[in-house]
């Protein structure tokens, strides 16, 4: 098989997804896999066999730009060799421990790391496996720090698919078939979208951000069942939203004076994706907890609930059996992964780039849509940004279909993106260079020219 060279490529323009190969792949998939998880059809999947930096290689030899970063994972790039190498030298001395019995050293040295890195005073941490895991740990602290079970959160968030974190993610598709089983008390409120707001947020008049928080305190006010707030400081899977400027503050104002914990979910958002190492940084507003993911290994599963230390202590000392852990807490892979991920966020600048080549690629954006009537609203911050597809000069209404059309269209000349809704979503690793981020924005071009 084929193999990527070290270096960044740029693909071979004759891209012809899926081959013989994925097809074989995706027959043996559909006889084994659950059919609700992977999505199979004439265009997809592309298998994927390598990844490098930015670049993916199939399992037909064809070559990426992965503009997914895989799901936000590989910050630092694919395969990025430091974090490799970390991974392999733990793996030759401690693969496995007793997290919450007998705690490797390594552990120790992420907690301190985490705490450094973090906004100031959030200095306790759950560590856990999964996004959605962070999620559930972040809800049971605030459940037991404010004494109460109710939920805010926001329509259009994604927190997990756990039940706990799915009570809080937003989507009939998600949610429906489980509704029954969901037992936290929810309520729901518009996330305030500059571009399409709720029709409940227009009709109070005012600002957006005013209806918004308005709207929330009277939420909060009229059920005393709530004890959190839950919120992504950047609608992440909801369409790369970036709420109105003030609206992390208004929060935390109405958290304060109505004793609730305040909850950030930036599973996807943290590690310099937005420009910052934290979207909540561009307000400098610091919540209560602080959910982490994603690209904070850059490879092995791995996440984390972090919090100020007067709510963390919400949970009783251990006496010799912890009311919330798992097999893997602080698996030394794991630290290892994201100690070495983090030196190498800060040691290549990534954070800084990513605010620079995000001014960029929104700027490019823009240009883009003067040529493409399809292009409704672009929005972005850092290397995070979404392009709404849309039908008809005047009504602008969402165009879902278009948008899964374009993602495959874009697979067939080299890239791979996501399609969120109506929204292409751009989430590249931090690492990409110019010249691969100009050839991607010139085949989203002539995709979106010709659509």
């Amino acid at each position: 098989m084929e193999s990527l060279p070290a270096g960044d490529l740029l693909p071979n323009i004759r891209v012809t997804p899926p081959g013989p190969n994925s097809r074989e792949l995706a027959a043996r998939l559909r006889t084994h896999e659950s059919r609700n998880i992977t999505f199979i059809s004439d265009d997809f999947p592309v298998f994927w066999q390598e990844a490098l930096g930015a670049n993916v290689l199939d399992a037909d030899g064809n070559v990426y730009i992965d503009l997914t970063a895989g799901f936000g994972v590989a910050a630092a790039g694919h395969r990025n060799p430091r974090v490799s190498d970390a991974i392999k030298r733990q793996l030759d001395t401690l693969a496995h421990g007793l997290g919450d019995l007998h705690p490797s050293e390594i552990k120790v040295r992420l907690l301190e790391r985490l705490a450094e890195v973090t906004p100031a005073g959030l200095e306790v941490t759950i560590l856990t496996s999964s996004g959605a895991e962070a999620v559930e740990a972040a809800l049971k602290t605030a459940r037991l720090a404010s004494g109460r079970p109710g939920v805010l959160c926001f329509s259009g968030a994604y927190h997990g698919l756990t039940y706990g974190a799915l009570a809080a993610t937003d989507g009939e598709l998600f949610r429906q078939p489980f509704e029954d089983q969901l037992g936290i008390p929810v309520t729901r409120v518009p996330y305030p979208k500059t571009s399409r707001p709720a029709p409940e947020i227009q009709a109070r008049g005012g600002t957006l951000l005013r209806a918004t928080l308005e709207l929330v305190a009277e939420r909060i006010d009229a059920d005393t069942s709530i004890g959190s707030v839950v919120v992504e400081p950047v609608l992440g899977r909801g369409g790369c939203v970036i709420p109105p400027h003030g609206f992390l503050a208004g929060l935390r104002e109405l958290c304060d004076l109505r004793g609730l914990v305040l909850i950030f979910d930036e599973i996807f958002t943290g590690f310099g994706r937005s420009g910052r190492w934290f979207a909540c940084d561009h307000e400098g507003v610091v919540p209560d907890i602080l959910c982490i993911g994603k690209a904070l290994t850059g490879t092995l599963p791995f996440s984390a609930c972090i919090g100020r230390r007067a709510v963390m202590d919400a949970w009783p000392p251990s006496k010799g059996e912890a009311i919330h852990t798992s097999t893997f807490l602080g698996h030394p892979l794991g630290c290892a992964a994201a100690l070495a991920q983090i030196d190498e966020i800060e040691r290549h600048q990534l954070i800084e780039r990513s605010a620079r080549l995000g001014g960029t690629l929104v700027e490019r954006l823009l240009e883009i849509q003067t040529r493409a009537p399809v292009v409704g609203d672009v929005r972005g911050r850092g290397l995070l940004a979404g392009v709404e597809l849309v039908q008809g000069a005047l009504e602008q209404e969402p165009n879902l279909e278009l948008a899964a059309r374009v993602s495959v269209e874009a697979l067939t000349q080299g890239l791979i993106l996501l399609s969120e809704g109506h929204t292409i979503a751009i989430s590249p690793p931090l690492t990409i260079t110019e010249e691969q981020l100009d050839f991607a924005l010139r085949i989203l071009e002539g995709c979106l020219t010709r659509s």
